[in-house]
């Protein structure tokens, strides 16, 4: 894994969180995923990466850049009803030991990642995979569509 300081040319991700992102994304799309960035499943609530994996499983990933943006992460418990697995996403620098336990980990950087650890299980209620899916692809459309046509869409949400 490269740093982002290796590419001069790289204008996609600033912050460091996003770069994370990036990676965590390439890494995920790897595996067959259809992986989407600064997802809402519910109002208060921001994923930093939702994904869907080939077998329909949700995934949500949080990437975390350093110490201090983790102890300050209030909300990553809510997370969870919103996902089959959770997964930490952190740097190589990162000190792996302040994750809780019983989560999955991904080591990442701008260019990709390295699955560290599965996450458990937790599959959730039929009701809830439905409205995420079809939130997933609603909002993943609206984005594709405003790639293409940036004054054509009114009203969608990103």
């Amino acid at each position: 894994m490269n740093s982002a300081a290796d590419q001069p040319g790289d204008l996609l991700p600033v912050l460091p969180g996003q770069r994370l992102a990036r990676g965590v994304a390439r890494l995920l799309a790897g595996l067959g995923h259809a992986a989407l960035p600064e997802f809402v499943p519910t109002g208060g609530l921001r994923v930093d990466v939702i994904s869907v994996s080939p077998k329909g499983e949700i995934w949500v990933v949080e990437c975390k850049s350093c110490r201090a943006d983790f102890v300050s992460d209030r909300k990553w418990q809510g997370y969870l009803e919103f996902c089959d697995r959770f997964f930490w996403a952190v740097d190589a620098d990162f000190p792996e030991e302040l994750l809780p336990a019983g989560s999955g980990l991904i080591r990442a950087d701008s260019w990709g990642g390295e699955l560290i650890r599965m996450a458990p299980e937790t599959r959730l209620a039929g009701a809830r995979r439905t409205r995420l899916l079809r939130d997933i692809a609603r909002v993943s459309t609206a984005r594709l569509l405003a790639l293409t046509d940036p004054m054509g869409i009114s009203g969608a949400a990103s």
